[in-house]
């Protein structure tokens, strides 16, 4: 498959994940990012900038029933298993409303459930139907392809317990958003402004999110992929941390944002983005 963009260590397509990831040699990719669709582009409402708005990120986002969802959350991974080196791993972010089914798929198909970390994210959107607690949180869940008796994962234990003050690094993150150290979680808020300078996603994820994923669970050199590349953050942070990456995303806006952030990426914000949690 032709890419629609390449560079050195970048690649990304254009089309339908489960397609391009059949193109894919087995065992050729050290960790993956998943941000799949959360489904919830059903007709309802949310408080974005202090106002109500419809919640509609995409048809790409609109739930086609829960036996189908389920369907295309067991494809994804299982195709997913099948080009993950065994000392791989996959990371997979969602809401309550997609992360359980993400959960009970990968425990059929076999993979190994590492952790679940909890972010927690300090600025979130206030529920308008005063019915509900305030959703201020994304379940993100770590696994390896398959069990082994000696595990084989790559994790960065000591990288990440220097992160965390030299304590062990515990499975509920905050960020503050800059950077700075908390005796012993992070905060990390939404994706800042300068993060959106050519273009944003409606589930984008913040620099530092990744950051820490990719620090974490990879090393320099290794092959980074993203079946949900959207606007191209993982692509940023792989390439920041001299990692190889490839991205897959259906919509050919997000695919140009991707090149426009990757293109314009200066000495000083590579800098920072290496800084970022550090």
């Amino acid at each position: 498959m032709k890419p629609y963009y390449a560079d050195k260590t970048v690649t990304l397509y254009q089309g339908d994940c489960l397609e391009v990831l059949e193109t894919l040699k087995p065992q050729s990719i050290d960790l993956i990012f998943a941000d799949p669709p959360y489904n919830l582009s059903n007709g309802g409402f949310t408080c974005h900038a202090g106002r109500m708005v419809p919640v509609h990120k995409g048809d790409w986002d609109k739930s086609k029933g829960f036996e189908t969802d389920y369907e295309f959350t067991t494809l994804w991974l299982k195709a997913c298993q099948r080009v993950l080196k065994p000392s791989g791993s996959i990371w997979v972010s969602g809401t309550q409303h997609v992360i359980f089914s993400v959960g009970f798929a990968m425990q059929k198909l076999g993979y190994h459930l590492l952790n679940t970390v909890t972010w927690f994210k300090p600025n979130a959107s206030p529920n308008l139907s005063c019915r509900y607690f305030t959703h201020s949180n994304e379940l993100l869940i770590w696994a390896s392809p398959t069990r082994h008796k000696a595990l084989k994962h790559t994790f960065n234990y000591e990288e990440m317990r220097k992160r965390s003050n030299g304590k062990q690094m515990r499975d509920v993150w905050e960020f503050k958003g800059n950077g700075a150290l908390a005796p012993k979680i992070f905060e990390i808020g939404t994706p800042r402004p300068e993060e959106k300078t050519f273009g944003k996603h409606p589930t984008q994820k913040p620099l530092e999110l990744l950051n820490r994923i990719v620090s974490a669970s990879s090393n320099q050199g290794d092959l980074v992929l993203d079946p949900f590349s959207g606007s191209g953050t993982t692509a940023v942070v792989a390439k920041a941390l001299d990692r190889k990456y490839i991205g897959i995303e259906l919509d050919k806006h997000y695919l140009d944002v991707t090149v426009k952030r990757l293109k314009n990426l200066k000495p000083a914000q590579l800098s920072l983005i290496q800084g970022i949690d550090a």
